[in-house]
């Protein structure tokens, strides 16, 4: 006899539709085989299913059993076809009705006793059940939270393969699971961090918050232990608050990757991702037989943070220089070329020479001009061009750090940093851009006209300074960003002044 179970296979982060079809003959010695393109989790799912049938109290029929897995072009990997192929088989030998496993979505991986255990992807498949019009899906009871946030979809969270079977049998006897989409919201958007933790670095503040306002790529430049880090770590609080769409496809991509937690349904705060310097540039961008997402998507909507930067090999940064421009990443092997989301802010943090001291007047620096140059160069001139704030994080005075004063909080300056953003999207809502530090040569021309007073100190600070045309349209970008903070039609003299002031490595000071 045939059964077809509907269900799916995540490919990036999107789930495509999969039909489970199992013959069961029962003439032939006994053989189960599995056609497809199953990777060697999903041929392994056969062991799994003969004994979980098995210690559910279900005879496994001891017949030719084919399973093949349509369309049969298509990739198939990991453990979430268990759950349909043990459905496919016991419907097959019809201990329930074919007519109930209609317009239902199975996915779950079997331990050898019934239980089931949480797949990666569930929001993706959700959101395919939806696509398809289906009646509902049926996953693990820890993936439930995560698939009810697709709002369309009926969502059904079981523990067992006897409880998948009690429900298809009796489809009424269970009520979907709903969660209150905007509780969940609220509950996961809470930051631990805030600004006004960080004693003293006013210029490092104001910074951040010229880059949250224009979505500006930064580099801090200091000596160790003067707060780079802890700087970088506070600048998602200050960033806009997720939207819906901004945390669901985040949330996607974080599924596929298996890194939300048990019962998390939402992702709404902004990541920050920080890769150790040894990471690999498959690591960073993505990759694997079946490419999976990298560090540079896992940072997607928030923050990828590159300490010490010159200690990454040179190839690793190279590979960002993609994902900056585009705010993708398009990873391609022989199985398959796949795209991920990678809109980021790259913040990264470097000392001003090996020993970490030069231009400390605490510390006497011990390196030599040739060591200090090679160490600069470590980082290329293509990497810098995409980084518009180049900043001093000089070491806190004892006296900064002992006083009992606390900064702005990460509330108020995010008041601030969303109304320059709405000014610019109000801006660039016919340009197919969304913040300042997007706008290419044709919107700088547009939008960052300077009065003439700007423009003659713009002047003499390209003569007496020796500015590149790389710095000139750098500065203009930085000056849009802090006028729209003072919520000025017009770039004047001191937003361009100020902005002068964040290109460190442009003015020679280190």
């Amino acid at each position: 006899m045939l059964s077809k179970i509907l269900s799916a296979s995540v490919i990036g982060i999107d789930a495509h539709p999969v039909d489970v079809e199992v013959d069961i003959a029962s003439r032939g010695l006994p053989h189960f085989s599995m056609v497809g393109l199953p990777d060697a989790a999903v041929k392994e799912s056969r062991d799994r299913v003969r004994a979980a049938l098995k210690n559910v109290g279900f005879n496994f029929p001891l017949k030719q059993i084919t399973v093949n897995l349509a369309p049969a072009d298509l990739k198939k990997e990991g453990s979430s076809f268990d759950l349909p192929i043990a459905i496919g088989i016991i419907s097959a030998e019809g201990v329930i009705d074919p007519i109930s496993i209609h317009g239902y979505l199975f996915t779950g991986e079997l331990s050898l006793d019934g239980k089931i255990k949480p797949v990666r992807g569930a929001l993706s498949m959700a959101i395919t059940a939806k696509h398809l019009g289906l009646r509902g899906i049926i996953l693990p009871e820890e993936n439930a939270p995560e698939a009810a946030v697709v709002k369309g979809v009926s969502v059904f969270g079981v523990n067992s393969l006897p409880a998948v079977i009690d429900f298809l049998r009796d489809s009424l006897s269970k009520s979907s699971f709903v969660i209150d989409l905007d509780k969940a919201i609220e509950e996961n958007s809470i930051y631990e961090e805030d600004f006004s933790e960080v004693k003293g670095q006013e210029h490092a503040k104001r910074a951040l918050e010229v880059a949250a306002s224009g979505g500006h790529n930064v580099l801090m430049i200091g000596p160790p232990g003067s707060g780079k880090t802890m700087l970088s770590k506070r600048l998602p609080t200050i960033l806009p608050k997720m939207t819906f769409e901004e945390a669901l496809e985040t949330t996607k991509i974080h599924s596929v990757a298996g890194l939300l937690k048990t019962g998390q349904s939402l992702l709404a705060i902004r990541a920050f991702r920080s890769p150790h310097h040894t990471i690999s540039d498959v690591a960073l961008i993505g990759g694997g037989q079946l490419p999976k997402p990298g560090e540079v998507s896992l940072a997607h909507n928030g923050i990828l943070f590159l300490d010490e930067l010159p200690e990454f090999k040179r190839n690793v940064l190279e590979v960002l220089r993609q994902p900056l421009e585009n705010g993708e990443v398009t990873v391609s092997r022989a199985v398959a070329s796949i795209t991920y989301p990678a809109n980021f802010m790259l913040v990264a943090a470097m000392n001003p020479c090996p020993c970490g001291y030069l231009g400390d007047s605490r510390h006497q620096c011990t390196c030599t001009p040739g060591q200090i140059h090679r160490y600069r160069h470590r980082v290329s001139g293509p990497l810098l061009d995409r980084i518009d704030i180049h900043i001093e994080v000089p070491a806190v005075p004892y006296k900064e750090l002992s006083t009992d004063y606390s900064g702005e909080k990460s509330a108020d300056i995010r008041n601030r940093v969303v109304s320059a953003r709405n000014s610019q999207l109000e801006r660039f809502k016919s340009d197919k851009i969304y913040s300042n530090g997007q706008m290419k040569t044709r919107h700088i021309k547009k939008y960052c006209k300077l009065k003439p007073d700007a423009q003659s100190l713009l002047e003499t600070a390209m003569q007496k300074l020796s500015l590149s045309a790389r710095a000139y349209a750098r500065i203009l970008r930085l000056s849009r960003t802090i006028a729209d903070l003072e919520a000025s039609d017009e770039i004047q003299s001191h937003h361009v002044s100020e902005a002068i002031q964040y290109r460190t490595l442009d003015r020679g000071i280190f």
